[in-house]
């Protein structure tokens, strides 16, 4: 006799099967078809959709892709590992406020958080006026490939925190204390024990941060006005502009395998299973 908690999985079982089984099923078909009309009984199976993805000129938007993601999780990163530090050493109800406020951004549409930044960046915002008041004219901040970082960066910055955080919640400080007792520096301190110890935090924001960053298309075309297109304004070309869905889903086939070959990498790194946002894997 089945149990309650298999009777009450039968939803989830459902919903993964509906909404992420038989969409991902749908693109793996279509990339290995021929037929941009979609004309009933004239698919023709082929390997046309990934050979015309090895283009020099996709490739580069692959490259390019793989690379603001990398810069943007660096930064990610570099901000997250001392804020999170620091909002460890705070009492206990301090420490919930700071993740409250750092969170409190993503209650706000995704969208309206990017436009603001275009306000910001623009040449008549706040940092311009303040960049003139201090006698740096003439610098240009939105459209540029530093602005669709930065809009990365910002996104995206909550998802590197809390895991790295919550890694630090669970270090025991009996261990901090005990390699004191027996002689460790602060420097040792923080390369034998603190670090190793963070690891799986660091490792699983940089997945939650690399994996949205390296297919976004939003922050690319707002503030980077469409002059550095990424792979995943590609995919959104082919699918609502050019109505290529053969080669969008064979576009969207490869990234897919480099994200979870990149997690694999990842895995192995750290030799533990990484928590990506709810999934294990």
């Amino acid at each position: 006799m089945k149990s309650f908690k298999e009777y009450i999985a039968y939803p989830y079982g459902i919903w993964m099967l509906v909404f992420i089984a038989v969409p991902l099923l749908v693109v793996v078909w279509f990339s290995f078809l021929s037929n941009p009309d979609f004309k009933m009984g004239e698919y023709v199976f082929t390997l046309e959709n990934y050979q015309n993805f090895m283009d020099p000129l996709y490739l580069e938007l692959l490259y390019r892709s793989f690379i603001y993601a990398l810069i943007a999780t660096l930064i990610c990163f570099l901000i997250s590992y001392p804020l999170a530090s620091l909002i460890i050493t705070l009492p206990e109800h301090r420490q919930n406020t700071m993740i409250l406020l750092m969170i409190l951004p993503m209650w706000v549409n995704f969208l309206l958080r990017t436009y603001a930044w275009m306000v910001l960046l623009s040449n008549n915002g706040i940092i311009s006026n303040f960049l003139d008041f201090l006698g740096f004219t003439n610098i240009p901040l939105l459209y540029t490939q530093w602005a669709v970082i930065l809009g990365m960066v910002y996104n995206f910055f909550p998802f590197m925190l809390l895991p790295i955080y919550t890694a630090m919640k669970k270090i025991d400080p009996d261990l901090l204390r005990a390699a004191s007792d027996l002689g460790a520096n602060r420097f040792q301190l923080f390369t034998k024990v603190k670090f190793p110890l963070s690891m799986p935090g660091i490792v699983s924001g940089s997945m939650m941060v690399f994996m949205p960053a390296v297919s976004t298309f939003v922050i690319s075309n707002l503030l980077g006005g469409g002059k550095y297109m990424l792979i995943g304004n590609l995919i959104e070309q082919q699918f609502l502009t050019l109505n290529n869905w053969n080669f969008g889903s064979a576009i969207s086939m490869v990234l897919m395998v480099l994200i979870f070959l990149v997690l694999g990498i990842a895995r192995l790194i750290t030799g533990k299973e990484i928590d990506t946002g709810g999934q294990v894997l």
